[in-house]
């Protein structure tokens, strides 16, 4: 029997310490279990969340081992090498899908009967490969795929033009990596039209604008790790935020990467597209409305992930 309550992170480097940390936070679960291949690394991190447990509520958060996923609600599996100054994700393929062919067994070995969701790069082809080897369906995986692309193209909106990030209505879709797109034609500002809100602010210059936008969000990763060698708050960040969608049953649109399975003639792999989540996994994939540009962008992106993950022989 599932327990609403419990969730477990498998892999304890700075991403799945930093998404512990922003769970316990949140306050979504009762108990948290903390799996990595390096047990005293997840014993430490337990430990040093659970200090601060006094200042965030009740809750249980403990290193743990795989035969205790059978009544989790979430898996979140973060395992695998970290992007390098000048690799690109897709550069991380081999090293992790040899990590996940190691976990994900362990994980249907113990019955697990929750939601997996996938963080690890390159998270398209994972979050695949996850699918392929689980044997769960489709709505059941679950990759962060460009929910955080999409929170740095509205915060990057929200800068230029001075308004608060929460009224700016605007997606990244496809790969979670170089090939992503901004989908500008349904963009908008708490209902106006992008270009119309941006002229009211006083910018005319749209396609200038809308690239620089674009190039701050797709090498924004590349840009933080030659600074400081890793990215984990805003991943962290969105993973709970995922996390509280499918835990509340919220039904929030997010553009998780999911199998496709036809959309925009797209099928059996992994990208991000607009979908509503909630206590099922994925409820419904959204084919929302492309311009013809977009729409070939997509399918590039559609392209270069199919040619990776047809190699991988899953």
């Amino acid at each position: 029997m599932i327990n609403t309550g419990k969730a477990a992170v498998i892999g304890c480097g700075f991403v799945g310490a930093s998404i512990a940390f922003a769970l316990m936070q949140k306050r979504l679960f009762s108990e948290l279990v903390l799996i990595d291949s390096n047990a005293e690394k997840a014993e430490g991190e337990a430990m040093d969340l659970s200090d601060g447990l006094p200042y965030a509520g009740t809750m249980d958060i403990h290193a743990g081992s795989y035969d205790e996923l059978s009544d989790c609600a979430l898996a979140i599996i973060t395992a695998g090498a970290n992007q390098k100054p000048g690799e690109t994700r897709l550069d991380l393929i081999d090293k992790n899908v040899a990590i996940l062919k190691s976990v994900i067994p362990e994980i249907t070995k113990s019955d697990f009967k929750g939601i997996l969701m996938i963080v690890s790069n390159p998270v398209d082809v994972l979050t695949y490969a996850a699918y392929k080897i689980s044997g769960f369906p489709a709505h059941r995986v679950i990759g962060s795929g460009t929910v955080l692309d999409t929170a740095r193209l509205k915060q990057l909106l929200s800068e230029h033009l001075k308004v608060n990030s929460g009224s700016v209505h605007a997606v990244i879709i496809g790969e979670h990596g170089d090939s992503e797109l901004a989908v500008w034609s349904g963009a908008n500002v708490s209902g106006i039209d992008l270009n119309h809100f941006c002229e009211l602010r006083g910018h005319h210059d749209h396609k200038r604008a809308m690239q620089l936008i674009y190039e701050g969000v797709r090498d924004s990763a590349y840009e933080i790790i030659k600074r400081k060698g890793a990215t984990y708050y805003g991943i962290a960040m969105a993973v709970s935020r995922i996390s509280e969608s499918i835990m509340k049953d919220e039904h929030s649109v997010l553009p998780v990467s999911v199998v496709l399975k036809g959309e925009y003639g797209i099928s059996d792999i992994c990208l991000s597209i607009p979908s509503i989540v909630g206590k099922a996994g994925i409820e419904s994939v959204l084919e929302i409305p492309l311009a013809e540009e977009e729409k070939k962008a997509l399918l590039n992106s559609a392209e270069r992930i199919k040619e990776v993950t047809d190699r991988l022989k899953l």
